[in-house]
């Protein structure tokens, strides 16, 4: 029974310092990754997490996160595509795809989005600062693939649920 409260402290004190992640160089000229620098570091910096590690995306494979960090998707809807956007919505989800979907339901989202899109059409995705109009899977799978994200969803991922729009689209909505 002792030796296994002593275990418990062990890893108690392990898991508080696990969020703290030192790279340092030593005199040999090799680097070195730890809980705590070396006495005798030269240039130790302790290591910040992303922001996309705290929002909870540890569960995503590498390749995944990455894509999603270099070139985030954006999926504009309005409540007069609904077909065509709930197609858009599936095969994003299908594929695996993390996306925010940004529903055009005021005056001022619509806007704000005229701005960024002068051709003013949804469903548009963004892929970084890529803009594609309408949907048509063939440019999406062609984008997504240069992006990094994977051809299938990875096994194990849950998709978004479908977003339902909350207030009427505005008079002047995006065309589709």
């Amino acid at each position: 029974m002792k030796y296994l409260s002593i275990l418990f402290a062990a890893l108690a004190l392990n898991a508080a310092h696990a969020d703290s992640l030192y790279r340092w160089v030593d005199k040999e000229g090799k680097v070195h990754y730890g809980d705590k620098p070396a006495t005798d570091a030269l240039n130790a910096e302790q290591k910040k997490f992303s922001a996309a590690a705290a929002a909870g995306d540890d569960d995503l494979p590498y390749n995944l996160r990455k894509a999603k960090q270099d070139f985030p998707v954006t999926l504009y809807v309005s409540k007069n595509c609904a077909d065509t956007c709930t197609q858009a919505r599936t095969f994003l989800n299908t594929r695996g795809v993390p996306f925010v979907e940004k529903n055009l339901a005021s005056e001022a989202d619509v806007e704000m989005y005229k701005k960024l899109n002068p051709a003013n059409q949804v469903p548009s995705l963004t892929i970084g600062k890529t803009l594609l109009n309408g949907y048509e899977s063939g440019a999406w799978n062609s984008e997504l693939d240069i992006a990094g994200y994977p051809k299938t969803k990875p096994y194990g991922l849950r998709t978004a649920p479908a977003a339902t729009p909350t207030s009427p689209a505005p008079a002047a909505a995006p065309e589709q």
